[in-house]
């Protein structure tokens, strides 16, 4: 199956979103490499989005969430996505 994003959690159980989001991109296949992560947390602090986007995420989504905003991040992400892949 084909998606169009990733919603990444940053607090998971087992690895964190960025470990994550490093583990994705590091796989070898070109959908790994391109498919848009967005980050998905209430840490909102300039250092925690930077993390975000040095670990390889498109975009940050911070809680609770704006649902125009969150529909406009997708969707900017999944086109740049198509229109770059």
């Amino acid at each position: 199956d084909e998606f169009d994003a990733i919603l990444m959690d940053m607090q998971m159980p087992v690895m964190n979103g960025l470990e994550a989001t490093a583990a994705i991109r590091k796989l070898d296949s070109e959908t790994a490499k391109h498919i848009p992560i967005i980050a998905l947390t209430a840490n909102a602090y300039h250092e925690d989005i930077q993390k975000c986007f040095a670990a390889g995420m498109n975009a940050h989504l911070s809680k609770p969430i704006n649902i125009d905003r969150a529909v406009r991040t997708i969707i900017e992400c999944a086109r740049t996505a198509k229109e770059n892949g």
